[in-house]
């Protein structure tokens, strides 16, 4: 029998809650991660094999190809970055209707290259509900295929396979406790998939896209609630729980759908989700600033760790889209601005992918950027168009408090270039001498500058538009420049 005294009795006490908190911290790690989709629909991008050492200069074990293309797996060979390869939707037929073009594609694309480039996974086709060219009926059949040649080639318990779905595929969305599937496809599709998904031991695939849902109801979604920024949150009136981000609110709303087939125990990955940089005039919320902040917000969001409000240990992991910016892209000019880097390596907004990253990150909005739908003030009119209701002004809201009010203010006489002479001292509106009235000179100024546009006057909630002329001592707010 082994004796200790009460001080080492103690020190192996700590040592043992040491260890055992680093295995929590581990499993956790391996369970919420951080990856990115490798798209490569551009000129000029820099060769597979500078791209891995790209991923792991930024700290990036986790990519998601589009293909199963040789240069990639071989520039992976050795990394020790995990990857997820592609079966492309126009081999499903092929490879639904033969079980030897299944297995020839598996030793070639995946058995030539693995262990050593560690492909944990393979997506079998993309978004095939929404694929033009009617593949949905090949899906299931391809993805057993896919299995058994895995089987054949024993590796089936170290990669999974499954099928990124868009949230095309709900019939119901909103709130995120009445999720449902498309009914067209439950039978024939999702009851036989997650059964699959079950029996494999893989988990679902899904590309969620807050951007999307923001863009088409800006008037009535907060963008903080976007973006992963503060706001009060959204209850669902169905079961009472508080969502405080919009993408929680649609990975749950997939719960709900799983839950309602009786799949609950299947698990997620978020294979696509991401936010542009830059788009046409009619795509509202893109630009630079809104992508830094829901990326570099997500990321602190998922390595942070806990779950969703529905599913609150279910730790993600999430793929971001994408890693460059890809010019080659069709469509509007979203959708080549999606990138976490330009060709040339160059990051497209700063923001880390890592725990230790994450120590030095804040998310830079500048006032004038945030929820441009909240009510207004009842003394106020909201952001109002001059050309709805001619001469208006913009003044501060002093229920915003004095630290947002300094911060608006500073905005505004810095980098939003309103004129800000008339209330330095010894000026005609210097007086008053009060936050509330400096920050109205200068929030109406840069409103004016701006042509008194919608979303001009809002400063992150510390200012709101009046129809009547503001008045602070002898100092009178001008109209029009």
């Amino acid at each position: 029998m082994l004796c200790f005294s009460k001080n080492q009795s103690m020190d192996r006490h700590l040592l043992t809650l040491s260890l055992l908190l680093l295995s929590v911290l581990s499993s956790h790690a391996d369970a919420a991660s951080v990856g990115v989709n490798y798209g490569r629909i551009a000129d000029d991008l820099p060769s597979a094999y500078k791209v891995v050492q790209l991923l792991k200069s930024q700290g990036l074990e986790r990519v998601k190809v589009f293909d199963s293309d040789p240069a990639v797996l071989r520039a992976l060979a050795g990394s020790n970055i995990k990857a997820t390869v592609d079966v492309p939707n126009e081999l499903l037929s092929s490879v639904a209707k033969s079980q030897s073009f299944a297995t020839n594609w598996v030793q070639r694309n995946v058995v030539a290259y693995h262990p050593n480039t560690q492909i944990e996974a393979i997506a079998v086709g993309n978004e095939v509900f929404v694929d033009t060219h009617n593949t949905t009926k090949f899906l299931i059949p391809a993805m057993k295929t896919i299995h058994t040649a895995l089987i054949h080639f024993d590796i089936h318990s170290a990669i999974k396979v499954s099928s990124p779905i868009a949230l095309s595929a709900l019939q119901n969305s909103y709130p995120a406790s009445a999720g449902s599937f498309r009914p067209e496809l439950v039978e024939t599709v999702f009851k036989p998939m997650l059964e699959f998904l079950r029996q494999t031991g893989s988990y679902l695939m899904v590309n969620a896209y807050p951007y999307f849902a923001y863009e088409s109801n800006a008037d009535v979604i907060s963008l903080d609630y976007a973006l992963f920024r503060e706001n009060p949150g959204v209850v669902d009136a169905g079961n009472g729980l508080r969502y405080l981000s919009l993408f929680d609110a649609q990975i749950d709303a997939v719960f709900a759908a799983m839950s309602a087939l009786k799949y609950d125990d299947i698990n997620m990955v978020v294979s696509e989700t991401g936010w542009p940089s830059k788009g046409d005039e009619n795509e509202v919320g893109a630009s630079l600033e809104n992508a830094a902040a829901y990326n570099g917000n997500l990321v602190r969001r998922i390595l942070t760790g806990g779950g969703t409000p529905l599913r609150p240990k279910a730790d993600l992991t999430v793929y971001l889209f994408a890693l460059f910016n890809e010019d080659r892209k069709n469509g509007p000019t979203s959708e080549r601005n999606y990138g976490l880097f330009f060709p040339n390596e160059r990051k497209v907004y700063d923001i880390p992918f890592t725990v230790e990253g994450l120590k030095n990150y804040h998310d830079h909005r500048s006032p004038v950027a945030g929820n441009q739908h909240v009510t207004a003030p009842v003394n106020g009119g909201g952001d109002v168009s001059k050309s709805l209701t001619g001469n208006t002004w913009c003044v501060a809201n002093g229920e915003a408090g004095k630290e947002k009010l300094q911060a608006a203010l500073d905005y505004a006489c810095g980098e939003g270039g309103a004129n800000c002479h008339q209330i330095q001292p010894g000026s005609a509106c210097y007086d008053p001498n009060t936050l509330e009235a400096h920050a109205s000179y200068a929030f109406n100024s840069y409103y004016q500058k701006k042509a008194r546009g919608v979303g001009t006057c809002y400063f992150g909630g510390a200012a709101y538009v009046v129809s009547q002329p503001p008045k602070y001592g002898k100092c009178e707010l001008p109209t029009g420049y």
